[in-house]
C-alpha cells in the first residue's frame, strides 16, 4: 500500500500533500496545513485524521 489515501474529501487532499506539506513547508498544527494544502477548512471531519498524521511525522 502506497499510503497515498484522499484524507480531506471536500479539498480532495492527499495524505502525501499533507506529509509534503509537514516537511517541506515546516507545517506544526492543523491551521498550517489547512493554510498550505486547504485540508480542514470545509467540513472539518479530517482534521482528527490530519492530527494523527501530524503526529506521527513530527514524532518520527
Amino acid at each position: 500500500m502506497s499510503g497515498d489515501v484522499i484524507i480531506c474529501n471536500c479539498n480532495e487532499v492527499y495524505k502525501s500533500e499533507i506529509v509534503k506539506a509537514i516537511k517541506e513547508q515546516g507545517c506544526k498544527t492543523v491551521e498550517q496545513i489547512g493554510d498550505a494544502t486547504g485540508a480542514g477548512t470545509i467540513c472539518g471531519g479530517c482534521v482528527d485524521d490530519i492530527q494523527e498524521i501530524l503526529d506521527s511525522e513530527i514524532n518520527k
